[in-house]
């Protein structure tokens, strides 16, 4: 047998890493430590994750979601305690990261004002004096980030203004292999966090997910951003999530060639995000499903109309995105 030199087996490692890029969670850290981008999963969707303190790595995601770069990116840690390094935390807002973070595990996004002195990349932050910041509630995310110095940034992997990914050959399929992926399974909540801003002491909802005003309100009062202002987190461009082919919502009869996206009662549906009409379901489906949908033989997606209460807001948001006109 041939003698192996380090060499050769790092250059081994390499070659295999390239040829499968479905990847362990210790080398995913190797990868994200070195300044790489490696897609790892949360409750959410899938991110693009890397060193939100290097620019280096920073500039890797941009590139590869083609994102416009005063788009900021989410920072995600492990722990409330990462948080107060970098950004102002009032008694308001670490009693709403307990809460919501520590307590619930919920998908929720706190935007704070940064400190003077901050590590975190100026491209990530998109030329803002604000960051948001979140806890996935995912074990595979947590571990990682727990193995880690620094927060990641990470937005959804895919390219930009595409459908979230929910599933690792989502992002393998979107991506190709151009990025390692650690395999976390289906994502169990399928949106995007709720993003809230919080640097005044009063909640403004920013990008809407599965944590709502219901929940939000025992805590005070909750106002909405103007989708017309200024881009201050992610989400809110007017259009983003958007399959290939064009998307029509609250459609009621199915045209020539349109894949029909059904949800309760729908008969004549290709496929139907909850039968049952449950919308936690519905969101939970409606990225894989899209996903499916978004391919030959249909030339156009075609979605039920989608109860505009609770979670509902959040699809129908990502809905209203996938369909806007460029």
């Amino acid at each position: 047998m041939t003698k192996l030199t380090i060499r050769s087996i790092k250059t081994y490692v390499k070659m295999k890493i390239f040829e499968m890029p479905i990847v362990t969670r210790e080398i995913a850290i190797k990868y994200l430590i070195d300044h790489n981008v490696v897609a790892i999963p949360t409750e959410t969707v899938y991110g693009l994750a890397a060193d939100a303190t290097s620019d280096e790595a920073v500039a890797k995601i941009y590139s590869l979601k083609s994102r416009p770069q005063f788009n900021p990116l989410i920072m995600h840690v492990p722990f409330i305690d990462m948080v107060e390094e970098w950004a102002n935390i009032s008694e308001f807002a670490r009693e709403l990261m307990e809460e919501f973070w520590n307590k619930r595990g919920v998908s929720i996004s706190f935007v704070l004002e940064l400190k003077k002195n901050h590590p975190l990349s100026l491209l990530a932050l998109a030329g803002l004096s604000t960051v948001a910041v979140r806890r996935p509630n995912h074990p595979v995310a947590i571990d990682i980030l727990n193995s880690l110095p620094f927060p990641l940034a990470a937005p959804s992997a895919n390219r930009s203004n595409m459908l979230s990914t929910t599933t690792a050959n989502h992002v393998l399929n979107n991506l190709g292999k151009k990025v390692p992926v650690v395999d976390g399974g289906s994502c169990v909540v399928g949106l995007e966090s709720t993003i809230v801003d919080i640097t005044q002491d009063q909640m403004t909802i920013l990008r809407l997910g599965a944590v709502t005003d219901v929940d939000l309100e025992p805590f005070g009062k909750v106002s909405h951003a103007n989708i017309e202002g200024a881009i201050k987190a992610p989400g809110m461009m007017r259009r983003h999530y958007s399959p290939q082919r064009p998307l029509k919502m609250d459609v009621t009869q199915k045209q020539p060639g349109m894949a029909l996206l059904g949800f309760g009662s729908c008969c004549d549906a290709d496929l139907n995000l909850s039968v049952n009409g449950n919308l936690s379901e519905a969101a939970t489906n409606l990225f894989r499903y899209l996903h499916e949908l978004d391919r030959d033989p249909f030339s156009s997606i075609g979605v039920n109309a989608i109860p505009n209460t609770g979670i509902g807001k959040a699809i129908n948001d990502r809905l209203k995105r996938a369909s806007a006109l460029i």
